[in-house]
């Protein structure tokens, strides 16, 4: 059974989001208004991080929301910004921050749901609140790959081996190898790194580069 931990300081939604978990065979482990008591509840029981935490964007405790999802991140859990999604730079601070997706509190209660279930089988988030996040703040998309670099970045990222994508494409492996580690070098230098094959599929997926998880096919428009 997935583990959620809920943390937002109104407690009314807190009240619906448990009992939706409830019907749909959810363990809420922790309901409350802030990562520092999740987290000191975490020490005092000794209880395993959460799979999955559904977080408010703002809380009223005077933190950040690039502070409270690295604390989750870092603690073991996947977070899932539950938020009005009329702020784009503070979701893409939160996304930078290594958050796996956002869904608007204006959203049926049944999609949240849906959202931990996906994010719970370790598959990326992709909705329009992410999108419209995305496409509201340019400086997101700002990591300025060359073609080549966009095209090695999708068929990796979209489950191939690195050498299957060298195939594909017609270069060495050892050119697609490099590839590969210059987009993670360019994706470092606009503050939103990718150290593992997830997060370049959450960042093609960001950018555009490609449009649903399982997108193998063939390349159209490769670069020289």
């Amino acid at each position: 059974m997935t583990r959620v931990a809920l943390i937002d300081d109104h407690e009314s939604v807190r009240l619906g989001l448990e009992a939706a978990c409830a019907r749909a065979d959810k363990d809420v482990v922790f309901s409350g208004s802030s990562v520092t008591g999740y987290l000191e509840w975490r020490a005092f029981s000794a209880a395993p991080p959460a799979d999955v935490v559904v977080l408010d964007l703002t809380l009223g405790d005077g933190t950040t929301v690039t502070e409270n999802v690295r604390r989750l991140v870092v603690d073991g859990s996947s977070v899932i910004i539950h938020s009005v999604a009329d702020r784009p730079a503070a979701v893409r601070e939160a996304l930078a921050a290594g958050a796996a997706g956002v869904v608007s509190k204006a959203s049926p209660i049944g999609d949240v749901i849906a959202a931990v279930r996906t994010v719970a089988s370790g598959e990326p988030l992709n909705n329009v609140e992410w999108a419209s996040a995305v496409e509201g703040d340019r400086a997101f998309a700002d990591a300025q790959l060359s073609a080549r670099e966009r095209d090695v970045l999708r068929l990796y990222a979209a489950g191939l081996p690195l050498k299957v994508v060298a195939d594909r494409l017609g270069v060495a492996y050892s050119t697609a190898k490099e590839n590969i580690t210059r987009v993670r070098v360019k994706y470092v230098e606009v503050g939103r790194p990718a150290p593992t094959k997830v997060d370049l599929l959450r960042r093609a997926m960001e950018d555009g580069i490609l449009s649903e998880p399982n997108d193998s096919e063939g390349v159209g428009g490769v670069g020289a």
